[in-house]
């Protein structure tokens, strides 16, 4: 707490006196204070001598709607209460000026503070946009806005998000010309629109473009205050853009502080952004180098689903037609995650495809040529592998596993795991042998095939894990059997709930269901 005793030794002299743990050097606090961009607003403030008012900076109200900007409670006295006597220091009084520019100094650096933790703790694209939006509008004093993302380099992603818009609004401004709206020509790098572009009446411009005129009057927004999104490494990523109910403009200390704070923003948003990519670029790797599409086959009815993780992960899934008019499923997962996972799950599938064409009616010989592939080539890593040779027009089926999941028959009278004998994993053995298992599958019957991602998801127990699937797939509705992809969807969403089948998540996921006529 600031203290104002006067010197004893020339009396007419105030000294500030501030204890040791918070001595400052007024000079250097004066220099930032200017530095901040904040003293231009505290000969606004409410006068310090009123016993009933804070000394906390007070901004004032723009356009009409209540400033959303906190306003902390400092613990500063006024200066008479300090010193203990009655008298009242004049406004102007050095001390009192000074107490008023350190208590708005602190007010800002707080808010600052806080909304800059909240927009860290945000991990996604789009939330962080959103924790962007409504920073801004309370910084600005600003009740709406919309932020686009449209990156110089043409990478994507290009999206745009609002606050207080719906979606049919943000449709309604797409039809303006970009030219006429101050982020349009941020976006388009027009001369001089580099910076901050403020319209203060909108209504009041000459020569504002009359869709842009009808469209504002149809939203209910006159004035407007938009700011471009770039980092010196990545470039412009986007423009922000708040709109005001009436005819007014931010402060310039206000402009100062979200200045600041959208210059984080942007840092923050270009790390996400890059992250966004991998993931983007790992979803996309996986996907070319699973099927593109399953196979027709008479007799049998297959769908699948494939949820990968942020970094890429090694599950994988395939069907392909045989010889004789037989059908060969298979699912396995490598260990690891990232790129080099993703291709090694691209090596072990085509290669299984080729011992499945050469040798498929013998599961364990398509897997134990699979696992000396597996050891020769990458010893460091290993695998679990389920392959089955169906014939549907027998509905039968011939399986062998790799340390994986058994599988899961589905039908009007059953549901149950198909009992596999317990083996290893491919690649941790010298040499890999188990049994194959043969079973029948009756008319209307799926077999599902998974990979233990979707037991991992769970967080549960294994037991329990294994307990939840069971459930999942003994409670499928009668009028969704008959179609595996309902099969597939239901079971997924029981399993996982709430969303937590597209979650990001370190585990893949995969089903492939394969229903018998």
């Amino acid at each position: 707490m600031l203290r104002l005793p006067t010197d004893t030794r020339n009396p007419g002299r105030t000294m500030l006196d501030i204890p040791s743990r918070v001595r400052v050097h007024v000079e250097t606090l004066l220099a930032a204070q200017n530095d901040m961009g904040v003293c231009d607003a505290f000969e606004q403030y409410a006068p310090v001598g009123k016993p009933d008012a804070m000394n906390a900076p007070h901004p004032p109200k723009v356009a009409g709607i209540d400033s959303t900007v906190p306003s902390p409670a400092h613990t500063v006295a006024p200066a008479h209460a300090a010193s203990g006597t009655s008298a009242v220091p004049p406004p102007n009084a050095p001390g009192v000026l000074l107490q008023d520019r350190l208590a708005g100094w602190v007010s800002d650096l707080t808010t600052l503070h806080e909304l800059t933790e909240r927009l860290a703790r945000t991990d996604a694209l789009p939330e962080a946009l959103q924790e962007l939006l409504r920073a801004g509008a309370a910084l600005v004093g600003a009740r709406r806005g919309l932020v686009v993302l449209e990156p110089t380099d043409g990478l994507g992603p290009d999206t745009t998000i609002g606050l207080g818009l719906a979606r049919a609004d943000l449709g309604h401004m797409e039809t303006v010309p970009r030219s006429s709206l101050s982020y349009g020509r941020i976006l388009d790098g027009l001369p001089g629109c580099d910076g901050e572009i403020a319209q203060p009446d909108l209504f009041a411009e000459d020569g504002l473009d009359p869709r842009h005129r009808e469209v504002a009057a149809r939203l209910g927004y006159a004035a407007s205050y938009a700011l471009p999104l770039s980092t010196r490494t990545a470039g412009r990523l986007g423009a922000a853009v708040w709109l005001y109910d009436e005819p007014a403009e931010p402060s310039e200390r206000r402009r100062h502080l979200v200045g600041l704070y959208v210059r984080y923003a942007a840092e923050h948003l270009a790390r996400l952004l890059e992250v966004e990519r991998t993931r983007a670029c790992m979803r996309t790797m996986a996907e070319e180098l699973l099927p593109s599409r399953l196979p027709r086959m008479a007799g049998v009815q297959l769908a699948a689903r494939h949820r990968t993780g942020p970094r890429g992960g090694g599950d994988w899934y395939d069907a392909l037609p045989l010889p004789d008019a037989a059908l060969g499923l298979a699912v396995g997962s490598v260990t690891g995650s990232g790129p080099s996972a993703v291709a090694a799950m691209g090596r072990l599938r085509a290669s299984l495809r080729a011992y499945a064409v050469m040798e498929g009616e013998d599961p364990v010989a398509v897997l134990s040529d699979l696992e000396l592939l597996l050891r020769l080539t990458e010893p460091a890593r290993s695998a679990t592998a389920l392959f089955a040779y169906c014939e549907p027009a027998l509905r039968k089926i011939t399986l062998a596993g790799a340390g994986h999941t058994p599988p899961l028959l589905i039908g009007e009278r059953r549901t149950e795991y198909v009992e596999t004998s317990v083996s290893a994993p491919l690649g941790m053995l010298a040499c890999w042998e188990a049994p194959s298992v043969e079973l029948t599958a009756e008319a209307g019957e799926t077999v599902l095939l998974y990979t233990d991602g979707l037991l991992h998801r769970t967080g549960d127990p294994t037991d329990r894990a294994f307990a939840r699937l069971h459930s999942a797939a003994a409670g499928v509705p009668r009028a969704l059997r008959r179609d595996p992809d309902a099969v597939v969807d239901h079971v997924l969403r029981t399993v996982l709930p709430d969303g937590r089948d597209r979650a990001d998540s370190e585990e893949d996921v995969v089903l492939l269901a394969a229903r018998f006529e």
